[in-house]
């Protein structure tokens, strides 16, 4: 999934397990959570992406209407979807954190499976889980902040 937003200069931070793993944390995640800069150009790339991956709701009954267009974008905050190429959840902001500028402001560049891309720093995933609230993200806080307190 990453290349392929990558090749489509998609421009987004990586925002949720993955970016924990970037830092360390032995927590698998099953699902690619991103923070997406919602300028006109970028959404029509990226729902045009995630069209040809075949997006679709997750959690809701196969075989109903759904498109994914621009539209969707400007209607819903947050999706979560199955794709051809896995789960990936897409957000236009971030709990604790903000929008895609202030993600993007409280990131920092890595490189994995050769593809540079933003992760939001230890610090903003913190926050982020912290604001989230759910039990799987608070969880997580004390490996985080370990790995916070190691740097």
């Amino acid at each position: 999934m990453l290349q392929g937003l990558a090749d489509e200069k998609i421009r987004f931070v990586v925002v949720g397990g993955v970016a924990a793993s970037a830092h360390g944390s032995r927590r698998i995640t099953d699902d690619l959570d991103i923070c997406y800069d919602t300028s006109s150009p970028n959404v029509r790339r990226l729902a045009a992406l995630l069209s040809k991956w075949n997006a679709y709701p997750r959690g809701i009954e196969a075989g109903l209407p759904f498109f994914m267009d621009e539209r969707q974008f400007r209607t819903t905050t947050l999706m979560t979807l199955a794709t051809s190429e896995g789960p990936l959840d897409v957000l236009d902001r971030v709990a604790g954190v903000g929008d895609y500028s202030k993600c993007r402001n409280q990131s920092q560049p890595v490189t994995a499976f050769n593809i540079k891309l933003r992760v939001l720093t230890l610090p903003a995933l913190i926050s982020a889980k912290h604001a989230a609230g759910r039990p799987k993200d608070l969880d997580q806080l004390p490996e985080l902040e370990a790995l916070l307190a190691l740097k």
